[in-house]
């Protein structure tokens, strides 16, 4: 494996639901490192990071905030990755605001984003761009995608059974 993930929280409060993300990367073998850094409160260090990010090895960066949610596009603007952004759900708008602050991104500052919380399909997503470089993480996401088809054929098979014996 050559590149490796960069995963980024606007707060340390995102690192419950991010930890799916975490996981579901080693799953699949890709290294990560994982930083929490602010739009707001740090945002010449989440610059720094973001510019020298393919230099540092990153192949893709995930970036998970809340409220505002202008890390993803602060981050995108400093680099020519793919960045992945998870909106976090919060109490006042159950991250409906971050969810458009993170999708409604100008012309030209692309990032791709996934469901409110959606941190293990933002992995998904980032492994499969990985992906594109890496014949053996292919396979890997081959298999998945096989053992998901297969788990949902077993359960239609059960289902038949059930309906069968009414």
């Amino acid at each position: 494996m050559s590149k490796k993930a960069a995963v980024i929280l606007g707060s340390d409060s995102d690192f419950p639901v991010v930890k799916a993300a975490l996981t579901e990367l080693k799953k699949y073998g890709v290294p990560f490192e994982c930083h929490v850094m602010s739009a707001h409160r740090t945002p010449a260090e989440a610059a720094e990071f973001a510019d020298s990010a393919k230099e540092n090895g990153f192949g893709v960066i995930i970036c998970a905030a809340g409220m505002a949610a202008h890390l993803a596009g602060v981050i995108a603007g400093h680099t020519t990755l793919p960045v992945i952004g998870i909106p976090m759900k919060s109490s006042v708008l159950d991250g409906m605001d971050a969810l458009l602050a993170t999708v409604m991104m100008p012309s030209g500052v692309p990032v791709a984003t996934v469901a409110i919380n959606g941190a293990k399909n933002a992995a998904v997503l980032a492994v499969q761009i990985l992906a594109l470089a890496d014949e053996e993480l292919s396979a890997k996401l081959e298999a998945e995608k096989k053992a998901m088809a297969d788990g949902v054929r077993a359960k239609d098979a059960k289902l038949q059974e059930e309906i069968n014996s009414l």
